[in-house]
């Protein structure tokens, strides 16, 4: 947005690098590869996923909440996308924003307490904390309000390829202006620690003089179900990791799978994981048997391929992730991408097909593309015309003739305009002629209908 980073190792050519100025990015602690998850909002500054291993970020000034899908391209606060041929960005998931009035956000502060208290973000803590809170508060998302003072408290629903965020009541108000929680995190017990960034002033400031570095706090929100518990997972053997992957508090499932990834490949681990993934009904419990056999090496191709037939479509979405996770798959796997393409029923499913092709060669996209530009019935979904878009925007530059075609064939909305603006910026005779071409086909087809 406002600051640039160029990231890499120390002393690493720009060449080595990753540029970055707002968006969510990853960090592989053992291959110590950096790269850009998605792109675009404005200061998120807050990030945490749900039970299907679905990212949500808070950010300030622009609309808060947003789901962040690999290789997505988000609306900016400001500056301009580092592909020129992005044209438009995904907007805001929710429905609502935490402000009144049609002067701006910032015109909100201060008096918008009835719909949230204003427009600035911190923190974002999806509640995974076990069965002692109410069920209603899991996979809902808590962020701090900095100029309401206040926790907003939202709640996703499942629809079309992602979600839907509606609003819910303000889970708990401060009634102390200095009141800046930065962080929530659940514990063992199922209770919620905060930090707080106790400070007169809300926003950021050239004078590093007008902010008080001394009175930050911790608080620790209870319920009246929660029993403290003393842990340490380190000193757990390897099968009772593999049985916290079932447990109901999701702390117990992240520290577990972090033990069991540094513990390393381990044959009666991955037996144990895969039973879970084959026979546990609860789709959750699967993923999380899927994700630690992925971080302990425990899953060939055939294996992961043999999910793209599963029941879940969470299942097939996230064997499709893993399958493009190293900006590669086999030519066999390509085709069952192609049937996914052409035959699943689920949105979802092709959104992470979509998430694939950007992942791979240009040259590789088009059978899975050309199938998913003619599914009508993604139209209006809130994320598949902008992420088809970014996959096939490249095809332009590789066969700006099938790339028309495909285009002109397509049911999505905005594809055959984008693709004419794209082939007509490769400015050559050839993409000349081949749009000139289009426009007589166009005059003549409305030459027809007078």
């Amino acid at each position: 947005m406002f600051t640039h980073s160029n990231v890499g190792k120390p002393g690493a050519p720009d060449s080595e690098r990753t540029k970055l100025n707002a968006g969510v990015w990853r960090f592989h602690p053992t291959t110590q590869k950096f790269e850009l998850f998605s792109e675009g909002t404005s200061n998120p500054w807050g990030l945490d996923f749900n039970d299907y291993g679905h990212a949500f970020v808070t950010a300030c000034v622009i609309p808060h909440m947003y789901q962040m899908i690999q290789g997505g391209r988000y609306f900016r606060q400001a500056g301009k996308h580092f592909n020129p041929y992005t044209y438009d960005d995904i907007k805001t998931h929710a429905d609502h924003v935490h402000w009144l009035g049609e002067r701006g956000p910032h015109a909100g502060n201060f008096r918008s307490a009835s719909a949230g208290g204003g427009h600035a973000h911190s923190g974002a803590m999806i509640y995974l904390g076990g069965d002692s809170w109410p069920k209603e508060y899991r996979n809902d998302i808590f962020m701090n309000n900095i100029n309401g003072a206040r926790l907003n408290h939202d709640h996703p629903v499942r629809e079309g390829s992602g979600y839907l965020v509606t609003h819910r009541p303000d889970f708990l108000v401060m009634n102390d202006s200095w009141s800046q929680w930065l962080n929530m995190k659940y514990d063992p017990s199922g209770s919620v620690f905060a930090i707080d960034w106790y400070d007169k002033n809300q926003c950021h400031s050239p004078n590093p003089d007008v902010h008080n570095k001394t009175m930050g706090r911790i608080f620790k929100i209870t319920h009246e179900n929660d029993k403290w518990v003393q842990v340490d997972l380190a000193k757990a053997s390897d099968m009772e990791l593999v049985n916290y992957q079932l447990h109901p508090n999701e702390w117990y499932v992240r520290q577990a799978r972090l033990l069991l990834q540094e513990r390393g490949p381990n044959k009666k681990v991955h037996k144990a994981l895969k039973e879970i993934l084959a026979k546990n009904p609860d789709a959750t419990r699967k993923l999380r048997a899927l994700w630690a056999l992925h971080v302990t090496k425990g899953l060939t191709e055939k294996e992961l391929t043999e999910l793209l037939s599963n029941e879940s479509d969470y299942v097939r979405s996230w064997a499709i992730q893993l399958l493009a996770e190293n900006k590669t798959v086999s030519p066999e796997t390509l085709k069952r991408f192609a049937t996914l393409a052409q035959n699943d029923n689920s949105a979802l499913v092709r959104l992470y097909l979509t998430s694939a092709m950007l992942r791979l060669d240009p040259n590789q996209r088009w059978d899975v593309l050309e199938a998913l530009v003619q599914k009508s019935e993604d139209k209006e979904d809130h994320n598949l015309p902008l992420m088809v878009w970014y996959a096939a925007e490249p095809l332009a530059a590789v066969d700006a003739k099938r790339a028309l075609q495909m285009a002109e064939k397509a049911k999505l909305p905005k594809l055959l305009p984008y693709t004419v603006q794209r082939i007509g910026a490769l400015g050559t005779e050839d993409s000349k002629k081949l749009l000139k071409e289009l426009n007589d086909r166009v005059g003549m087809l409305e030459h027809r209908h007078e």
